[in-house]
């Protein structure tokens, strides 16, 4: 979806800065937008607490399994580079690729694999709470 933005854009060049006013089209991407984590479940509500948001940039290398792991709060991720498959503790399995968008499983047992020859790396959005854990891993 594109969309038209007033702003006034600074150009420096070799002889000063130039000043240019006007509309500029920005590509405007949704990614994803549900109420349900990658496997169909629905998130839960939020609760009643201070919010606290995290924001991780992972790089896995290839070959690397992720312990099993589960996040007590709503996450979202996008898949900068490479591939790396997700399990539960199910059977379940989503394979993300370079450009993907998820919506993490909520306190479900799972974890990550690169199973590709190239370092995966992933942005993820943890919509947590002060104090309180957005990773518990199992013993």
């Amino acid at each position: 979806m594109k969309k038209s933005f007033p702003v006034i854009c600074l150009f420096i060049l070799c002889s000063g800065i130039f000043c240019f006013a006007g509309e500029v089209d920005v590509d405007v991407s949704i990614l994803a937008k549900t109420g349900l984590s990658w496997n169909g479940t629905p998130l839960p509500l939020y609760r009643a607490h201070k919010p606290e948001i995290t924001i991780l940039k992972i790089t896995i290398p290839p070959g690397i399994i992720l312990p099993v792991h589960r996040h007590p709060v709503i996450n979202a991720g996008y898949m900068v580079r490479g591939e790396l498959s997700v399990y539960t503790e199910n059977g379940s399995k989503l394979l993300l690729k370079e450009g993907d968008a998820i919506i993490e499983v909520v306190d479900k047992w799972h974890y990550g694999k690169n199973e590709g020859s190239v370092p995966a790396i992933i942005v993820i959005f943890y919509a947590g709470y002060e104090g309180e854990p957005i990773t518990i891993y199992k013993k």
